[in-house]
């Protein structure tokens, strides 16, 4: 009965640490966790990108990973340019920002 129990026991074990390393996060990869809030970081800020009068007229594709937000797209002002990126850095949960819009 002990043996059966130990067993068990073990078998639970090993299956709690292949869940969690099967759950983990890669340098390529991220967790489901960090997928969710990149994509809440992303809904985010093209939400607020959407809603600035001044730069809703532009098509800004915004991608997020593991926090980092990279902005791409074409607008016509360095001041559009800053302005989404400062939009960017407002959401919470943003890491940083890689601002690559160009200037037309």
């Amino acid at each position: 009965m002990k043996r059966k129990r130990t067993l068990i026991g073990s078998l639970l074990i090993l299956t709690l640490l292949f869940i969690f390393v099967g759950c983990a996060s890669t340098s390529n990869q991220s967790s489901a966790g960090e997928y969710v809030d990149d994509s809440v970081i992303t809904t985010k800020v093209k939400s607020l990108l959407a809603g600035d009068d001044f730069l809703k007229s532009f098509q800004i594709s915004v991608e997020t990973f593991k926090g980092v937000v990279q902005l791409s797209g074409f607008v016509n002002t360095q001041n559009a340019v800053d302005k989404a990126g400062q939009i960017a850095r407002s959401v919470k949960g943003v890491q940083s920002v890689k601002n690559d819009l160009i200037v037309k």
